[in-house]
């Protein structure tokens, strides 16, 4: 049994009434959601969590990546920055070192926050095999599923599976060619290792099995993005949509055989203008499951403040439908971040998932209407309560406090807002 399997049957679960209550939604529509597919709530049954409703007609979540590369292995720092992401208000997290003790760090992150944790099995199937055997394309079989139920035990709840890499994503990919290569660490990854033993994707050919495992752990299955773009040139290409239509297959196929949660995963590099119609058609082609943007960075000349170039995009791919976030940091494509290039990036994607909340449900706009009457009436702990950084609001202001306690030094005595409400009342 499954959450799917009782919303299938029309049983409203304890789960879906606390996502109800968190979302302002009645339980019988998350229940129909996720008995639809257009709802997740990724569980484990190993430890307790913070539960996060993921989908259509939900608040945007943002998701904070972590982990240890093979330059740098700081387990309390992983721990530090975990935590310090839950603070800043990610809604989950994903643990995705590629250094050092792949399942300690991992407990240690999943016991130190309540957030859902997601993580990609095949980066510890792969590398444990290099060094193993000294070269990723010795991985087996056996160690991708290894690897999967291993992680699913600590109480991972949902893994990003490279599902959609199979012979026909890989042809079209030679056939068209790409600017900026293959920017996926797990496609990159599965293709190298499909290529040099002129093999299928078991996570392909063996999808039965993979669903099965997942089912077994309550897992949420998050079909990998590993075609994603790392150029703006290449995004919408023959690859990244040929993976996308295998990856949708998955996905139905997983929700209807086997009843399991599925999210699915979108392109990373993709140009404003196409954002909105990538959306459009990932929803199309899965059947309205909920989406996960991995960015998207809608330039490439942003580097140290991609997490800026990012904002952007994912404004309007929240907009236009996405439901899922995962944020970027200062550091993108420059170093593993620290501990304030995750704050920063936390609460930069939380400005930006609320923007496209504020066209996609208009409620949203409740808060900014709240701050824009307190801005009115000059009250400043209000404003700094409504701030999505109230520390770093309260902070700048008293660095460069005004004379006058009613105004700020970028107006001082000709503050604008204190003129007008001496002249005459606009309150409403």
């Amino acid at each position: 049994m499954t959450i799917v399997t009782d919303a299938k049957s029309g049983k409203i679960t304890e789960e879906m009434k606390i996502v109800a209550a968190n979302e302002n939604k009645d339980p019988e529509f998350i229940r129909r959601g996720i008995a639809a597919g257009r709802i997740v709530i990724p569980m484990t049954p190993y430890r307790d969590i913070k539960l996060c409703g993921i989908g259509e007609g939900l608040r945007t979540k943002v998701n904070a990546s972590i982990g240890a590369s093979s330059d740098i292995v700081d387990v309390d720092m992983e721990v530090t920055k975990a935590k310090a992401a839950e603070a800043a208000g990610a809604d989950t997290l994903m643990e995705l070192g590629t250094g050092g003790d792949f399942l300690g760090i991992r407990k240690q992150v999943c016991d130190a926050i309540s957030l859902s944790v997601g993580s990609v099995p095949l980066y510890q199937a792969f590398i444990t095999a290099a060094k193993r055997d000294g070269s990723i394309v010795h991985m087996t079989e056996d160690d991708l599923w290894h690897a999967t139920e291993e992680q699913a035990k600590l109480g991972t709840n949902f893994m990003a599976i490279h599902t959609g890499v199979n012979n026909i994503v890989l042809d079209r990919l030679k056939a068209h060619g790409r600017y900026g290569g293959l920017c996926s660490r797990g496609g990159a990854f599965m293709s190298t290792w499909m290529l040099h033993n002129e093999k299928e994707n078991p996570l392909y050919e063996d999808f039965d099995y993979l669903c099965e495992i997942l089912k077994e752990h309550e897992v949420t299955l998050s079909t990998g993005n590993g075609m994603r773009a790392g150029a703006i040139a290449d995004a919408t290409d023959r690859a990244q949509v040929q993976e996308l239509i295998i990856n949708s297959e998955c996905a139905q196929k997983a929700h209807d055989k086997y009843d399991l949660q599925v999210i699915v995963e979108g392109p990373g590099h993709v140009p404003l203008d196409e954002v909105e119609m990538n959306v459009k058609l990932m929803k199309s082609m899965s059947g309205g499951k909920p989406f996960y943007m991995l960015g998207p960075l809608v330039s490439d000349i942003g580097a140290g403040r991609d997490h800026i170039v990012t904002a952007i995009g994912a404004s309007a791919s929240a907009a236009a439908g996405c439901d899922f976030l995962c944020y970027v940091t200062p550091a993108e494509h420059l170093a593993l971040p620290n501990l304030e290039d995750v704050i920063e990036g936390v609460k930069t994607s939380r400005i930006a998932a609320h923007v496209g909340d504020m066209v996609k449900n208009k409620e949203s706009r409740d808060w900014d209407l709240a701050m824009g009457r307190a801005r009115r009436d000059l009250d400043w702990e209000k404003q700094f309560g409504l701030a999505l950084d109230p520390e770093l609001a309260r902070k700048i202001r008293t660095e460069r406090a005004s004379a006058d306690e009613d105004a700020c030094t970028m107006c001082g005595d000709f503050c604008a807002l204190k003129i007008v409400n001496q002249s005459f009342n606009l309150s409403k």
